[in-house]
């Protein structure tokens, strides 16, 4: 009961599922949350619990917002506490300026910001008058900082995660600290295949890009950092500093 408790959304799978069998690996207990993956949530959940972690899964729609509020107090009920917030679960649709529309954009916020300032929110409130400190990570994107006008919506929800970022850290202090890490080119996604992975992965100064180990010790560190708050960490092989006028699937493909 003395181990902290972190909620991973997203941790049934890719890269939230590596996260939570990082921490659970590490001394944290984890709150495994998924939307419809039910089976590989409960399949993390008995990985963890074999590595000697309290583990249990939790279904929810993160994009309805009352089911989005009760997440964490279900959390809290079924641990006795939580510590700590990852915020993994994401939506990626393509859209581009000329074919933006409200209904994409709202898809996007729902999913990918929204979302975070409400489970922040909650653990603030979770935490007031019990005499421990919190943190929420937000899994943002280097896209925000090297932009280019692809998956448009996406890119636009993430840049408003960045800023709920700084925001919630100086609204929240000094009981949550809340940063970021982003990404680069971790998993293949949406169109992606294999070899384009390979090949955009080239494309950084430093010939490789974030993998999901890379992304879920560093997720370790931020959440372990006592000291860190309102700042995102770039976990990219330098994706950030090399200009790319296009999403890096294009530039991949020669496009």
């Amino acid at each position: 009961m003395n181990r902290p408790v972190v909620l991973v959304t997203g941790s049934a799978r890719r890269l939230g599922r590596e996260i939570a069998l990082h921490l659970g690996a590490r001394g944290w207990d984890v709150a495994v949350h998924y939307r419809q993956s039910a089976a590989e949530a409960q399949a993390v959940v008995g990985q963890l619990q074999s590595a000697g972690a309290r583990a249990a899964a939790f279904a929810t729609d993160l994009a309805d917002e009352a089911a989005c509020r009760a997440l964490l107090p279900a959390v809290a009920g079924h641990f006795g506490r939580v510590d700590a917030v990852v915020n993994n679960a994401s939506l990626f649709e393509y859209d581009d300026a000329a074919g933006f529309g409200h209904q994409a954009m709202e898809r996007h916020w729902r999913a990918n910001t929204a979302p975070a300032v409400l489970l922040a929110q909650a653990l603030h409130a979770h935490l007031q008058g019990g005499g421990r400190t919190g943190c929420v990570v937000n899994l943002g994107d280097q896209k925000t900082v090297n932009p280019n006008p692809d998956y448009f919506s996406y890119t636009l929800s993430k840049a408003a995660l960045d800023m709920a970022t700084v925001l919630l850290a100086q609204a929240l202090a000094p009981l949550v600290r809340v940063c970021g890490v982003a990404p680069g080119v971790t998993l293949v996604s949406g169109p992606m295949n294999d070899d384009e992975l390979t090949a955009a992965r080239r494309l950084t100064p430093l010939q490789r890009s974030s993998t999901p180990g890379d992304i879920a010790a560093a997720v370790r560190f931020v959440l372990e950092s006592p000291a860190v708050t309102g700042t995102t960490l770039l976990v990219d092989g330098g994706q950030h500093l090399a200009r790319q006028p296009r999403d890096v699937l294009f530039l991949a493909r020669g496009e």
